[in-house]
């Protein structure tokens, strides 16, 4: 796994669903991973919403890094929780314009230092969304506005530590009413879970998975 980048340009998709088969077909990947989704009950399964979410590998010498956020603790959903920058896709626009503008409006990453590697498989959250991640690399060099309305903390992960399956733990809890299963990656005293956790372990299963050699 010596060249991430390599391994990542020719194991993610070229091109995203469309919007129609995003939101009419079944999402290959989701929060009903590690059980079926029958576990939200169908009058609480909300009515399905698109969104994108980008991926950010920044390209450092000594190593690549993910960049991912922590959500204000006063937002409606999520509150609190660890995710990548995104959100919903708005009308008439496309998958890596949507990811690529919440990166700004949330963290101000611009889009002059990423370059869209391609996509992963779209993942649907219990809460309702079915969510398309970006893979991108990011050069270094880039300053950062943070929204604080929206995000309450940036940090990076080491890729190899997030392509590591033995980092890949599973975790129980009850959510309304029912036990759940998840994946976590806790990190240097950050809790990452839940569909986060999610997508990084597609990520690994699409790309990573069948290399042994650590990532540089």
């Amino acid at each position: 796994m010596n060249d991430y980048r390599s391994l990542i340009t020719a194991r993610v998709f070229q091109m995203p669903p469309t919007l129609d088969d995003l939101l009419n077909k079944d999402a290959p990947r989701g929060d009903g991973d590690l059980q079926p989704l029958e576990w939200v009950d169908p009058e609480n399964r909300p009515t399905l919403r698109a969104a994108a979410v980008l991926v950010p590998i920044i390209e450092y010498e000594d190593g690549p890094k993910v960049l991912l956020t922590r959500r204000a603790d006063h937002l409606g959903s999520h509150a609190g929780q660890v995710a990548f920058p995104g959100g919903k896709i708005e009308e008439g626009e496309g998958v890596a314009d949507a990811a690529l503008r919440e990166a700004d409006e949330e963290v101000g990453l611009k889009r002059e230092f990423v370059e869209v590697a391609g996509f992963l498989d779209a993942y649907e959250t219990g809460t309702g969304f079915r969510i398309v991640p970006v893979v991108s690399f990011v050069r270094p060099g880039f300053t950062l506005t943070v929204h604080e309305g929206e995000v309450a903390e940036v940090f990076e992960v080491p890729l190899s530590f997030l392509m590591n399956g033995k980092n890949h733990e599973r975790h129980k809890a009850t959510w309304r009413g029912k036990e759940r299963e998840y994946y976590a990656m806790p990190y240097d005293g950050h809790y990452i879970w839940g569909a986060t956790a999610g997508m990084l372990k597609n990520m690994y299963d699409r790309i990573f998975a069948t290399d042994d050699l650590p990532v540089k």
